[in-house]
């Protein structure tokens, strides 16, 4: 069993930034699991946002935050950031922490078995 807890989110102006961390416990997360963030925005359904292979080392954005959003982990820690860069308001949505089955990236919803409880992001014009 994993458990994830996002922090990070908040209110910030359009252009600001953010950066998201979301701490896992529980078993070792590091040794096969891809992570994944996602959002949800009100009256949408949820869509993937970034995603990061278990070493790290292959990531993979949606086209509407790519360039703007980075996503990072540190397995010592036991930690995956997303880093949020000159956010715009239609970002405004909860943010999702999640962990994948696999140890490669997907961007499927169904890859991920676990997930966080969500952390609002709200960005004001």
């Amino acid at each position: 069993q994993v458990h994830l807890v996002e922090s990070g989110g908040g209110l910030v102006q359009a252009g600001g930034s953010l950066r998201l961390s979301c701490a896992a416990s529980g078993r070792t997360f590091s040794s096969n699991n891809a992570m994944g963030w996602f959002r949800q925005a009100p009256g949408k359904e949820r869509e993937f946002v970034a995603a990061i292979s278990w070493s790290g080392d292959s990531t993979y954005y949606a086209d509407s935050v790519k360039g703007r959003f980075t996503i990072s982990r540190d397995n010592a820690k036991n930690t995956v950031y997303l880093q949020m860069n000159t956010l715009k308001p239609e970002d405004t949505a909860v943010y999702y922490c999640a962990a994948a089955h696999m140890p490669a990236i997907t961007t499927a919803q169904w890859g991920y078995g676990y997930w966080g409880q969500g952390t609002q992001v709200t960005v004001s014009s």
